[in-house]
């Protein structure tokens, strides 16, 4: 059975009862970002949340994103995500394809309950104002690094060169951390939830990018 595959553990399932709670936050959309640094775990968390969440929609930005833009397609999802999810309406995007380097046919992204968004720079300010809840994948930059290039394999070397770089700069000029309202730690079984900084800062206060502690249970 594949990490993804696992059953979801107590703490995504009181995840799951909190989420549900929420006001909507996106028309009537409660939005949730699921944010970290590069090989953190986002994806595989994400999956698991929304299989709990009895199939929730996921957008992964890894579809919003291209070689040459890594980190600006802030324009992307607000146009194509969130302005027609706050007016109730299905939102339609066109994913990116990392091998052909274009874009493909228009994919769907129903303005359901609850709806994830994942990767790095989900909890952006220009998404803030739109985000139920902002969830860190708590695993220090370094080591989320090191997991990811070992994922990837050699192949993919080159680019892991210049996304180390350009992640560096993201974090450093918008982080998400400190706005984060939940913290993920993956453990040797499950996961644990834990409150993040949110409100303990100002929304409009400068602050530089830091990681907590290494992800350990």
């Amino acid at each position: 059975m594949s990490e993804s595959d696992r059953p979801p553990g107590p703490a995504i399932h009181d995840l799951v009862r909190t989420l549900r709670r929420l006001p909507p936050s996106c028309g009537p959309v409660r939005l949730i970002a699921v944010d970290g640094h590069a090989g953190s775990g986002k994806t595989t968390f994400t999956g698991r949340l929304a299989t709990a969440l009895g199939g929730a929609p996921v957008l992964h930005l890894d579809d919003l994103a291209t070689h040459e833009e890594l980190f600006e397609w802030t324009e992307r999802l607000l146009s194509q995500v969130t302005e027609p999810l706050s007016r109730g309406e299905n939102a339609s995007y066109a994913p990116y394809d990392w091998v052909s380097r274009r874009f493909g046919p228009p994919r769907t992204l129903p303005a359901a309950p609850v709806v994830l968004v994942e990767g790095v720079g989900a909890g952006r300010h220009a998404v803030r104002p739109f985000l139920a809840r902002l969830l860190w994948m708590e695993l220090a930059e370094e080591e989320a690094w090191t997991r990811g290039r070992s994922r990837d394999g050699a192949g993919q070397s080159e680019f892991w060169a210049g996304w180390v770089g350009a992640e560096r700069r993201h974090f450093a000029a918008d982080p998400s951390r400190p706005f984060a309202d939940l913290l993920v730690r993956q453990c040797r079984e499950g996961y644990k939830v834990l409150p993040g900084p949110a409100g303990t800062v100002g929304s409009d206060q400068i602050l530089t990018h830091r990681d907590g502690p290494s992800a350990v249970c």
